[in-house]
């Protein structure tokens, strides 16, 4: 899915101006008109200061670490020299996927001389052998399982399709490691006897829909095969999702959404349409209501997973939309969603600010 961005109601924001560079596409909706969403220039030119600073912001940091002994006891950017920004790892390594995507899509950027250096910078040969070294440590071998994984694999994507000449060499640094993590996704999935339904960092589905989508740009069969193969073991049965019981308190994924948009991507159109009838029935209807999560305190850092909830609620509902054509009054909840969370996307709290938007973007370009 490839829709440029933007939606309505952003003045608060953004301010409007000049077209992307990048082709705008558009979701079909009822009688033959187009709903446009794209993300301009402009708008650019501003979420890209939130990447750009903080993969180089070392402090505050959670290692996520679990240590053998006092030679573990390292700074971030001694354990983690290429990702050891923007709070936790996960979160620096789609801190620069965010980088790539944008310098990608806008190459007028004016920026874009800065985010190559920096990319250049942090995603050397010589990093990511430390970086590779901090996953065969003795204990780490869940280290950001499968999250922080689908990031990375996220990254080698989006360096892949980046016609950029140093883009080239990035890929071929990351190499070793997209290789290594692909090949633990392979070895992980199989073990994996039940899915993990929470709407954090450990969802299942949002994971494999990640991975999933690298494996089929980058032709990766076996991870492609071991993904459709635990979507169909895990979800094809389920119906009735409780799709009213969200959100939790946390939740910056939604579960039962989530888990819709890694099937449409497994299933056939029509079994894709089959299976949402019986997972989601609710959907259907036209008058299906589904209001944005209401963030209380975005100085706190799990409260303001709700903003990216509702981002990640509108990056599933536009699948569903680009899959089923005939589900297009979705879309008007994807935009309250986005609206609901946009305006305070640079508010200048780091708690929202050293992730989200990375979240903002998927639910604007993908």
């Amino acid at each position: 899915m490839n829709k440029g961005l933007i939606l309505f109601g952003l003045g608060v924001l953004f301010s409007c101006g000049e077209q992307s560079e990048k082709e705008n596409s558009s979701v079909p909706v009822e009688n033959n008109s187009t709903f446009e969403m794209r993300l301009d220039l402009n708008q650019a030119e501003r979420i890209v200061q939130l990447p750009l600073h903080c993969i180089d912001v070392e402090f505050p940091n959670k290692l996520n670490q679990t240590i053998d002994g006092p030679i573990d006891l390292q700074t971030p950017s001694a354990l983690h020299p290429a990702f050891y920004g923007c709070f936790d790892w996960h979160s620096a390594v789609h801190g620069h996927w965010s980088l790539v995507r944008l310098a990608k899509t806008y190459p007028k950027l004016s920026d874009r001389s800065k985010i190559i250096s920096a990319l250049s910078r942090h995603l050397t040969k010589e990093n990511i052998v430390k970086e590779i070294n901090y996953f065969e440590h003795k204990y780490a071998g869940s280290f950001e399982r499968m999250y922080g994984w689908a990031w990375l694999l996220k990254l080698a994507e989006e360096l892949h399709h980046w016609s950029q000449p140093e883009a080239r060499i990035l890929e071929r640094n990351l190499q070793p490691l997209t290789d290594l993590i692909a090949q633990k996704a392979i070895e992980f999935l199989p073990k994996l006897q039940y899915p993990i339904r929470v709407g954090t960092h450990t969802n299942t589905a949002f994971a494999m829909t990640l991975a999933f989508d690298y494996a089929v740009s980058l032709g990766n069969d076996n991870l492609k095969k071991a993904i459709v193969q635990r979507a169909k073991d895990f979800f094809l049965e389920d119906k009735n999702g409780p799709l009213s019981w969200e959100p939790s308190g946390y939740d910056f994924l939604s579960p039962c959404l989530e888990e819709a948009d890694i099937m449409r991507r497994v299933l056939s159109k029509e079994e894709f349409k089959k299976w949402l009838v019986d997972f989601l029935p609710q959907l259907v209807r036209e008058e299906f209501v589904m209001e944005p999560g209401i963030v209380s305190d975005r100085t706190d850092g799990h409260l303001v997973h709700l903003d990216g909830l509702n981002y990640s609620r509108a990056w599933c509902l536009f699948g569903i939309v680009e899959t089923l054509p005939e589900y297009t009054h979705l879309i008007k909840i994807a935009n309250a969603h986005i609206k609901s969370a946009l305006p305070n996307l640079t508010d200048g709290n780091y708690e929202g600010g050293h992730w989200l938007a990375s979240f903002a973007l998927l639910a604007l370009s993908e």
